[in-house]
């Protein structure tokens, strides 16, 4: 039996329908195009396309906004990749991500009194050493949200590591990792990696492996150290 087009309702919190329309909707499943419904919703950002129907706005909720011609959903057109981010570093300058490029990255929350302090710089400074001319880099971002225990000023944090520890890697501005104020390329870093613990940032030294192509391969948590991720950074840096 030959399947028969329906009718669906536009809700009421499509406040441009003058009035209820009811709006043919034939099967996602039949070749041909639907016309742009401009002139039925008076926005040029609704219309039906060829195989499915798509939203550009996300103003709307109850619709799925997918076009099933692309294969992609509607948001992807304004995802970010990690070279989007423009960060400051530890003396106030911004910094592009974007500088990053085709290198493997390490990115790390680090304070100066944690009790994991001593070992992850020395550790990290001595990986940095080893594969920095390999295409290989670490972004430091200093934050007091765990136990207080990054509390210096940016001068004294960047003192602190580069005459204690001698570090040579970008130490950035201080930053929040977690909560309302979290840093934005913290936001980009918890959505495309998640964790056991959800979207948290357990402590300080969590880490996140960023490949060449700025895609967070690997996070791990405060107690994993720099050498026991050593061969993950290896495997990059050979791809």
């Amino acid at each position: 039996m030959a399947s028969m087009p329906f009718s669906a309702t536009f809700p009421s919190y499509l406040h441009d329908l003058s009035q209820t329309k009811k709006i043919p909707v034939m099967p996602s499943s039949w070749p041909f195009s639907i016309p742009s419904i401009e002139s039925s919703l008076g926005s040029s950002k609704s219309g039906f396309l060829q195989h499915g129907f798509s939203l550009q706005s996300s103003s709307v909720p109850g619709f799925v906004f997918k076009s099933r011609s692309s294969g992609i959903y509607a948001r992807a057109a304004t995802e970010k990749t990690l070279y989007d981010y423009t960060v400051k570093d530890i003396d106030g300058k911004d910094v592009s991500l974007s500088r990053f490029k085709g290198k493997v990255l390490l990115i790390v929350n680090v304070a100066s009194k944690c009790g994991l302090t001593t070992s992850n710089y020395s550790e990290l400074s001595h990986i940095y050493e080893k594969y920095k001319t390999q295409g290989f880099e670490i972004l430091a971002f200093p934050c007091n949200q765990f136990g207080g225990q990054e509390p210096g000023s940016n001068p004294e944090i960047k003192q602190f590591a580069c005459t204690r520890f001698k570090a040579e890697f970008p130490i950035f501005d201080k930053v929040d990792v977690n909560g309302p104020n979290t840093a934005p390329v913290y936001q980009f870093l918890k959505s495309n990696a998640g964790g056991f613990l959800g979207d948290l940032v357990k402590w300080n030294f969590e880490k996140f492996l960023v490949d060449k192509n700025g895609k967070v391969v690997e996070r791990y948590p405060p107690t994993i150290s720099p050498f026991q991720i050593e061969k993950d950074i290896q495997k990059l840096l050979a791809a």
